[in-house]
């Protein structure tokens, strides 16, 4: 068991712009008590701003802030292009952080043109979304459909962990990794939230040069929003360390996304499109 100390300054602001904090703590084991430091993953309240008009909050780790923008930009449907991104400005608050995205007129249309829609009506509550049908969001049929072999994926998860470095030290953030067809972990981003870390690498991938054929593994379970994500950003392999949803499940057969869930050293379960898993046996 692990306390917070409570002698701790009251007088501090309350959100950190660090990805992680030190807190003294007494740790409690075997009725034995010891006072020593801890570090936590912190969440931070960052607003998303498109040329001066505020559309989402979300609680996020602040690091990797800029790819943050673009891959919930790219993978929530605002931006079709990185190139239509012309600019992010991270602006730091007392309540939080504001990335200030300059976009391009037709796309800032296009958002006005939907918060419109929202205003003034009541709406079901999930994910801003002013309809059932508006928060599903079902991502287009991927064109190509690459063949990675079951060894690139083992390799995958054999080396991400160690390049986890946020959760090696404090036990508390999800990470999603950019793997590359000979199984090379080229790129990792981690936050609190699954989806966050999601759209980080999402960003991360769009403003590199790295080759593009590569998939996803994420340490966290596999809902409908991280195929939708993965989909958007035309990846066809998601990788998941614990179990999918049955939603998830259905949107990856439907648009072409080979899903992967309780992947392991020497097992993985193949949710859909198993033909795009190479040195395989049928009865897996």
């Amino acid at each position: 068991m692990i306390v917070c100390d409570a002698s701790a300054d009251r007088t501090d602001v309350l959100v950190r712009e660090v990805p992680l904090t030190t807190f003294n703590v007494v740790r409690s084991k075997a009725d034995i008590e010891q006072h020593v430091q801890d570090q936590l993953a912190e969440e931070t309240p960052v607003a998303l701003i498109y040329n001066g008009i505020s559309h989402a909050v979300m609680l996020a780790t602040p690091q990797d802030l800029e790819d943050f923008a673009l891959g919930f930009s790219l993978s929530e449907g605002i931006l079709q292009d990185k190139h239509e991104l012309y600019g992010i400005e991270v602006r730091s608050q007392a309540s939080g952080i504001e990335l200030h995205c300059e976009i391009a007129s037709e796309r800032f249309v296009q958002l006005k043109n939907r918060r419109r829609t929202l205003a003034g009506r009541t709406g079901c509550g999930l994910c801003g979304s002013e309809s059932l049908e508006q928060a599903m969001r079902y991502p287009t049929k991927l064109d190509v459909q690459t063949v990675f072999s079951r060894k690139a994926i083992q390799l995958g998860l054999q080396d991400m962990p160690q390049m986890q470095t946020l959760q090696q030290q404090t036990g508390a953030t999800h990470a999603c990794a950019w793997v590359l067809a000979d199984g090379t972990v080229a790129m990792l981003r981690e936050d609190v939230g699954r989806h966050n870390a999601l759209d980080k690498l999402v960003g991360a991938i769009a403003n590199s040069d790295i080759e593009n054929k590569g998939f996803i593994i994420t340490s966290s379970r596999a809902s409908y929003e991280m195929v939708q994500k993965t989909a958007s950003a035309g990846i066809n392999l998601l990788v998941a360390i614990s179990a999918p949803t049955g939603l998830a499940v259905r949107i990856a057969e439907q648009c072409g996304l080979t899903l992967v869930g309780f992947a392991r050293k020497d097992n993985c379960v193949i949710y859909s499109h198993p033909e795009c898993i190479d040195s395989i046996t049928r009865d897996i």
